[in-house]
C-alpha cells in the first residue's frame, strides 16, 4: 500500500521534482549503505544530495519514507542484476559463474560493507515491520531465480528428480548471506567462496548419473 501511494505521489511531480527526489534518494542509499541507517541523518542526506531542506521534507517529511524508498531501491537494482545473471540458469557451470561473478564485485572492496539488501535487513528487521515484510519480499524473490534456474536443471535432466528446488535455493541464499557478512568482517572475500563452494557442493551431490552407453552396459557380451 505504501508503495502504491508514492507511485501515485510520483505521477503527480514535475520533472524537476522528480530528479530532486532521485537526487535524494540516490544520495541516502549511497550514505546508508556505507554508513548504516541509524547512522544517517536526514541533514547528512540533505547536504550529500545538495538540496534545501524544504526541497528534502516536501518529498520525505520523515526518515522513515526516505528508508522505505532506499529499500525499494536497492532491491530493485540488485534484483534485476540478479535476474541478468540468472535467467538463463540451468547448468551447475552457470551456478558456478553466478558465483564467481559475486565473488568478484565483492571483492572490489575487499568485503567491505556487505550485501545492499543483508546490510538493511540487519539494521531493520527487528526495528521496523513495514521494512522487515518488504525486505522478506525482495529475498523471496532474490530465492526464487535460483530456485527456477534449479527446477530448469531438473527439467534438463542435470539435477535428480528427487532434489528439492526450493530448499537448496534457500541453501544457496543461506550461504551467500552468511559470506557476505564473513567477508565483511575479514575483509577477504575467502570466506565467501568457502561458504558458497560448500553450498554448490551439495547441490552437486544431486547431480544426476551419466548414462552408461559402453557395451558392456548394454548387456552380456556372449563369451
Amino acid at each position: 500500500m505504501a508503495e502504491q501511494a508514492r507511485d501515485r505521489n510520483d505521477s503527480r511531480l514535475t520533472e524537476r521534482g522528480r530528479a530532486t527526489r532521485e537526487r535524494i534518494l540516490r544520495a541516502a542509499a549511497d550514505m546508508m549503505y556505507v554508513r548504516g541507517v541509524s547512522a544517517t541523518t536526514l541533514d547528512e542526506v540533505r547536504a550529500a544530495s545538495g538540496t534545501s531542506k524544504s526541497q528534502l521534507y516536501r518529498h520525505y517529511p520523515d526518515k522513515d519514507a526516505l528508508v522505505r524508498d532506499v529499500v525499494a531501491l536497492q532491491a530493485a537494482e540488485l534484483l534485476k542484476r540478479q535476474h541478468q545473471l540468472l535467467q538463463r540458469l540451468n547448468s551447475l557451470r552457470g551456478l558456478e559463474r553466478w558465483r564467481d561473478v559475486l565473488i568478484e564485485h565483492n571483492a572490489l572492496r575487499n568485503g567491505a560493507y556487505g550485501c545492499p539488501l543483508g546490510s538493511l535487513a540487519s539494521e531493520l528487521a527487528d526495528q521496523d515491520e513495514e521494512a522487515r515484510e518488504s525486505l522478506a519480499r525482495h529475498f523471496d524473490s532474490w530465492e526464487g531465480l535460483l530456485e527456477a534456474g534449479l527446477e530448469r536443471m531438473k527439467d534438463s535432466g542435470v539435477l535428480r528428480a528427487d532434489a528439492d528446488a526450493k530448499e537448496l535455493a534457500t541453501g544457496l541464499m543461506a550461504a551467500l548471506q552468511g559470506g557476505y557478512l564473513l567477508a565483511q568482517t575479514a575483509q577477504d572475500v575467502k570466506p565467501m567462496r568457502i561458504a558458497l563452494d560448500m553450498a554448490i557442493g551439495h547441490v552437486k551431490a544431486y547431480t544426476a548419473p551419466a548414462e552408461d552407453t559402453s557395451p558392456s552396459a548394454e548387456g552380456p557380451s556372449g563369451h
